[in-house]
């Protein structure tokens, strides 16, 4: 057997993935938590040149993320088709309220998606779910999760790579080599965070440049970062990385557009710097990140941040690029619904952040998860 090690922090969603995928077949393996061990993160750092995780060593070949392809070489593919009667694509509060809504109507259930939880993972304070006065993201979602779990629902980790129509039925295939068939599919795939467009980017994905502050966070304990965005998110995520880095700046394009009581929790924040009207111009540094330009847009005066992190909070664009040409999307690429969730073509329903309904909301995509899933259930009814 291969000596294999998963370097992993508490939070991080493709940490738990790549644990599920070598549980799944049998595979051995140690784990270490470099978000309370910080020994183990500069080593980690050292041996991958990685600032973030999971990495998964593999007789000193260094995986980074959750490479589903990579990993299937070296430990095999789950070859084989499934039968079954709703396919639900994403594991957010809209796929994992299908997910219950399916089961309790009797429906075979297949949930399939890259993490579970989606979007909501990155919501650190939660204050306007029913039910709940505040709540951490990952703290609600693992109470989705739970209840997934009560209910007859096969739930892989995994990314649907095609959706495609075979006759009456429809056929999805996965980056992990499954294959599933199902009467109806339910598309609650999400979103993925939005670049920041500037030179370096790419460099520095994973040695400083973060889109994932629960991921990744714990590694930049007592270190100068950067938050760029000015939404809810931006905000929350400047919030909780004030609270295990040095010091934070926000950089804002132009005003802070976040919610009075979000606004209100910055202010307490005496290692945020909050800089309004600047764009990010630049990343520097030689093998890890150590310095963002920003540029006044008023005036295009440019001033250098030296910094050991950037976390990125600018935007999210809709997960639909695996669909092809199967259903109509707006000019966002969002999947085009009615007031019932139906899609452009029949059997095919959506739900959540991935469709043009407004408001990006937890608790308007639970409620569209659960019409997604009884419309499915009508037409398994009558197909």
């Amino acid at each position: 057997m291969p000596n294999v090690v998963v370097y992993y922090t508490d939070a991080c969603p493709y940490c738990k993935m790549v644990k599920a995928f070598l549980d799944r077949r049998g595979v051995e393996y140690r784990t270490i938590n470099v978000g309370r061990d910080h020994q183990a993160a500069r080593e980690m750092i050292e041996r991958s040149g990685q600032y973030g995780v999971p990495v998964t060593m593999v007789d000193g070949e260094v995986i980074i993320g959750y490479d589903a392809t990579r990993l299937a070489e070296l430990f095999g593919r789950d070859l084989g088709t499934d039968e079954i009667d709703v396919l639900i694509v994403g594991a957010g509060p809209a796929g994992l309220t299908a997910g219950v809504y399916c089961a309790r109507k009797g429906l075979r259930t297949q949930l399939v998606a890259a993490t579970i939880g989606g979007q909501a993972l990155e919501t650190w304070a939660i204050e306007n779910y029913m039910g709940y006065r505040m709540i951490k993201g990952e703290e609600l979602m693992q109470k989705f999760e739970e209840q997934v779990r009560t209910q007859d629902v096969r739930l892989e980790l995994d990314t649907v790579t095609t959706v495609e129509r075979d006759q009456d039925r429809f056929r999805a295939s996965t980056a992990g080599g499954r294959t599933f068939t199902a009467s109806s599919v339910v598309i609650a795939s999400g979103k993925h965070p939005r670049k920041l467009g500037v030179e370096g980017e790419q460099k520095f994905i994973g040695r400083g440049l973060s889109v994932c502050a629960t991921c990744d966070g714990p590694l930049f304990k007592d270190k100068r970062v950067a938050v760029v965005g000015g939404g809810n998110m931006a905000v929350q995520m400047a919030i909780e990385l004030a609270g295990v880095a040095r010091r934070v700046e926000l950089v804002v394009r132009s005003e802070l557009k976040a919610d009075q009581a979000n606004l209100e929790r910055l202010a307490q924040r005496t290692n945020v710097n909050v800089l309004k009207g600047y764009e990010v111009a630049g990343l520097h540094g030689e093998g890890f990140l150590s310095g963002m330009t920003i540029r006044e847009r008023a005036t295009g005066k440019e001033i250098l941040l030296e910094l050991d992190g950037v976390f990125a909070e600018i935007g999210w664009t809709p997960n639909t690029e695996f669909l092809g040409n199967l259903l109509d999307l707006d000019a966002e690429k969002r999947i085009i619904v009615d007031k019932n969730c139906h899609t452009s073509l029949p059997g095919v329903y959506a739900a959540g952040d991935v469709t043009n309904i407004n408001s990006d909301q937890i608790i308007i995509a639970a409620g569209e998860g659960a019409k997604a899933a009884l419309e499915a259930y009508a037409w398994v009814s009558q197909h």
